[in-house]
């Protein structure tokens, strides 16, 4: 729907999977599935992660935080989608549509700085581990905490209040299942080139920041495990990063093909796709990655199971 030239957009068309349509009916089932499955695997790691004793150390406390956010990230953006395959009328208010890319983009860029913070945590553990618990004490843990939080909402809040305040004339329809930027930006009559700078230059900065703190953090772990003289002090200290690295391989590779991919309507239903796996995919398979890789956790569950059973 084309606008004319001073009317005041009050709401968004939200596209969705306009050539999936006739599927409808399996795409809300298995959307659904995943979603459920998020919830349960994400409170269930939460609820774990603070009933269990001896998982309140600080790689579960972040551990802890990243469902969280996940579990946030997804809520803001899967439950407004289902809606849409079931009405008719596929409408997002304007401040709606704000709120959901505010919410969204806070906790998808907290989760970054949270995965790095593990990193982090990692490289402590294996690289100096009689310095652990005083380096990586309650009060850094919480300092790096707090600052995942505020990184993720500064970057959310400048970009969020600067695409929201351009003038939208060409259409209200936004060619995606969610209120994400680069769409959104699509709509608008207004340059935007300083809006697609500081996208640029917010998710190079995080993304180039957290990417390489992994990145030296695993260059430090690796030569210390290369130095432990038994295979099976070497296999034990690698199997407390192999969750924590499927994960950031994951996460960084979709978010990076999503926000530093520009393309033109060619590749909107890639970046849609991306999308899926990123906002969708990823909340859920990371409990599973940390449950199924991670021997802790794993004997925790066991534990539980004991006592309920």
């Amino acid at each position: 729907m084309d606008l004319e030239n001073g009317t005041e957009v009050t709401e968004f068309v939200l596209l969705g999977f306009t050539a999936q349509y006739k599927f409808w009916h399996v795409l809300f089932i298995v959307f659904l599935v995943f979603y459920v499955t998020s919830l349960v695997g994400n409170i269930g790691m939460i609820l774990l992660i603070k009933i269990e004793s001896s998982l309140h150390t600080p790689m579960y406390f972040f551990l802890q935080h990243l469902a969280f956010v996940d579990l946030c990230y997804s809520s803001a953006i899967i439950p407004k989608m289902l809606q849409n395959f079931i009405r008719t009328e596929k409408s997002i208010s304007f401040v709606g549509c704000l709120v959901q890319l505010l919410v969204y983009g806070t906790f998808a860029t907290s989760d970054s700085y949270i995965l790095a913070a593990m990193a982090v945590d990692r490289y402590v553990a294996i690289c100096n581990p009689l310095r652990y618990p005083v380096v990586m004490s309650q009060k850094v843990c919480i300092r790096l905490l707090v600052w995942s939080y505020l990184m993720g909402f500064l970057t959310a809040a400048v970009n969020t209040s600067y695409t929201f305040s351009l003038n939208f004339c060409k259409s209200n329809v936004i060619n995606h299942f969610f209120c994400d930027e680069p769409p959104i930006l699509a709509l608008a009559c207004s340059d935007i080139y300083f809006n697609i700078m500081l996208i640029t230059v917010f998710v190079g900065f995080n993304l180039t920041f957290t990417v390489l703190a992994v990145i030296f953090s695993y260059i430090f772990i690796f030569d210390t495990i290369l130095k432990i003289s038994s295979t099976a002090g070497r296999k034990k200290a690698f199997s407390t990063c192999v969750s924590h690295l499927t994960a950031v391989t994951v996460f960084y590779g979709t978010l990076s093909y999503m926000y530093l991919h520009h393309g033109t309507n060619k590749t909107q239903e890639q970046e849609k796709a991306a999308s899926v796996f990123y906002g969708i995919i990823i909340p859920m398979i990371n409990p599973l990655i940390y449950s199924l890789r991670n021997q802790d956790v794993r004997d925790a569950l066991k534990g539980i199971r004991k006592k309920c059973f």
